[in-house]
């Protein structure tokens, strides 16, 4: 089909030079000379060599990473390179050593002819060049919003499920047991874990259509949840921040901490005597480091979620990597700080 679509181009391409040439004697009266074979098989193979060597060199660059301004440039001039190279040499052949035997009967002197019939050569091949690359350059594009919107999409669902896990009669029956036995225990403690309790779910309903939130907000949350998780298992889980930065200039994923708190607690064994330790730290103003001490449950399944939901949504708005590090005493997952830039990278990946 592409071929059929070249030669049909070829074609008209040629009539059209053809009727430029021939207005005197006619379009068609000298079509089957051996001039005309020459110039029509000339353009035949000029077209197709441009063509494919052109889609070569686009075809190594996707490879390296996809096409950009630059890079398009450069295959540009390396196509048109060999397009004044091997025109040059087409025509010499054609206007000087071979004219006579082949038949070829110039209009004007050869020198003049060579001229004319190169310039035409580069001319259609920078065109063509052009076009071509025009049309890669579209489809990336397109390619590329159908990755982004495939990617939004991806990114939207595990959002809306990992909300759907933090609101669930599950935790809030947890939640309740607890402060059902503090109301026995210590009222001013209760009252307090009312608060923060009403306060986390406020935190998840008011940001239940924003993906990012600010580091800031993020961590004003998780003080809450710790506290809850604290209270909830007493000695047995230990929680400590230490976040060197200013919070509110940089963005997470929404509940993404909160999910790797739940992780931990969810896979690792822990009691009194043995509490789970939990530590989140910065790494410069690049990453939040969530660490805690390794005794593995032995689950028989998994929900899906958590670092996998954590990382679909951190590819959406950056190349740089969800980090998982597990040794034989401790797990750690490393997560990157989004700054404003790198959410309006997202939006000029597109445009």
């Amino acid at each position: 089909m592409s071929f059929l679509f070249r030669w049909m181009v070829v074609n008209i391409v040629f009539l059209a030079v053809k009727a430029t040439m021939e207005h005197e004697n006619g379009m068609f009266e000298a079509f089957f000379t051996a001039t005309s074979m020459f110039y029509y098989f000339t353009a035949f193979f000029l077209f197709f060599f441009t063509w494919e060597l052109n889609n070569w060199y686009i075809k190594r660059q996707k490879q390296k990473g996809g096409l950009s301004f630059k890079s398009s440039l450069q295959i540009l001039a390396k196509t048109m390179f060999w397009v004044v190279v091997v025109s040059s040499v087409v025509y010499y052949l054609g206007l000087f050593p071979f004219r006579e035997p082949w038949g070829i009967i110039c209009e004007q002197t050869p020198e003049k002819e060579f001229i004319t019939d190169f310039m035409r050569a580069v001319g259609l091949g920078f065109t063509v060049v052009f076009f071509n690359m025009y049309y890669h350059l579209i489809h990336q594009r397109e390619a590329l919003q159908k990755q982004m919107e495939d990617l939004r999409k991806e990114m939207l669902a595990s959002k809306y499920a990992s909300l759907k896990s933090q609101i669930s009669p599950h935790f809030l029956f947890n939640s309740l047991n607890t402060l059902t036995s503090l109301m026995y225990e210590d009222r001013d403690l209760a009252s307090d874990f009312v608060t923060r309790l009403a306060s986390s779910y406020r935190y998840i309903l008011d940001n239940k259509e924003e993906d990012l939130v600010s580091l800031e907000k993020e961590l004003a949350f998780l003080d809450a949840y710790i506290f809850m998780m604290e209270v909830r298992h007493k000695n047995a889980v230990s929680i400590a921040m230490d976040i060197n930065l200013d919070a509110a200039r940089f963005s997470i994923p929404t509940l993404s901490l909160q999910m790797l708190l739940e992780n931990a607690l969810k896979h690792n064994y822990y009691s009194k005597e043995q509490p789970l330790e939990v530590t989140i730290s910065t790494i410069g103003e690049d990453a939040l480091v969530v660490k805690n001490t390794l005794r593995k449950r032995n689950l028989s399944a998994t929900t899906g979620l958590g670092l996998d939901n954590i990382k679909k949504r951190y590819s959406y708005y950056t190349n740089k990597q969800v980090l998982v590090r597990e040794e034989t005493d401790f797990f750690e997952v490393i997560i990157p700080l989004l700054t404003q830039e790198m959410e309006q990278n997202k939006l000029l990946s597109i445009s």
